[in-house]
């Protein structure tokens, strides 16, 4: 199985990047790409910019997709919406194929400081990542990262561990 993964935050201390590393641990066999959305900074899209081409970035991130069987991805939220960051990426991206997700199958995760976890980043996932292409398998949301969450020991609430742990085994069940 080959994974594409990544958080969408381009921040250096995202809390989403080190749930999707603590997840990828559950597949010791897959062979994993995992980004840095820093690396796919692109100009903010505008029809103006699109019509002078697309970046390179894009073309980078759809290739990932491509080439995956699985992504793992976990959103970050920023006013009750996607960051800056992923958004630009999606859109640039889903300008050159509106199926951005190709039909992948997907764990989509977010995770926030607060109790609601990135629930409105997850919401505007499960809405609209179909309509891309996005074949949304499992979800998983991790309220309150810091209280729930270390890197040594990764989810420390047992309930939601038990939870993160059936939705793995359900995903794995499907390859």
């Amino acid at each position: 199985m080959r994974i594409f993964a990544f958080a969408g935050s381009n921040s250096s201390t995202s809390i989403n990047k080190r749930l999707v590393i603590f997840a990828l641990k559950s597949f010791p066999e897959a062979e994993i790409n995992l980004i840095d959305l820093n690396d796919y900074e692109m100009p903010i899209f505008s029809v103006d910019r699109e019509k002078a081409g697309y970046p390179e970035q894009a073309y980078l991130f759809l290739e990932n997709i491509n080439q995956c069987d699985l992504i793992v991805c976990s959103l970050s939220e920023n006013n009750r919406n996607f960051s800056v960051a992923f958004k630009n990426v999606f859109d640039w991206c889903s300008r050159i194929n509106a199926k951005v997700f190709q039909d992948k199958k997907m764990f989509v995760m977010t995770t926030s400081p607060g109790g609601f976890g990135g629930g409105n980043s997850m919401n505007l996932a499960k809405n609209i990542f179909p309509a891309f292409g996005g074949n949304i398998l499992q979800t998983f949301s991790l309220p309150k990262f810091y209280e729930n969450f270390n890197d040594e020991d990764g989810i420390l609430d047992q309930t939601l561990l038990a939870d993160f742990n059936q939705k793995i085994k359900d995903l794995q069940e499907n390859f």
